[in-house]
């Protein structure tokens, strides 16, 4: 399982480890959690980098609809979850 670390805001460095990745209307989402095992919160994210970026730039979904559509590609690829 990948690892990646995030900064929000500049803070202190959060690890994430990558379940699924997907692309949805030419945008690429990540679905990850804390915990690299057993069941804990996972946040889905979006990438916001441009192609030349030499660091992906994420930020966690917070649009309702857009959680909603991307959840669903989720759940659809890993079959057993239930993303809330």
């Amino acid at each position: 399982m990948e690892k990646i670390k995030f900064a929000p805001d500049g803070d202190e460095t959060i690890d994430f480890y990558v379940l699924e990745t997907t692309k949805l209307g030419g945008v690429d989402y990540i679905l990850v959690t804390e915990e690299p095992e057993g069941d804990g919160q996972a946040y889905i994210m979006k990438d916001l980098s441009d192609p030349d970026d030499t660091e992906a730039l994420y930020e966690i979904v917070d649009d309702d609809e857009e959680l909603k559509a991307v959840a669903k590609v989720f759940e659809n690829i890993l079959g057993d979850v239930d993303l809330v």
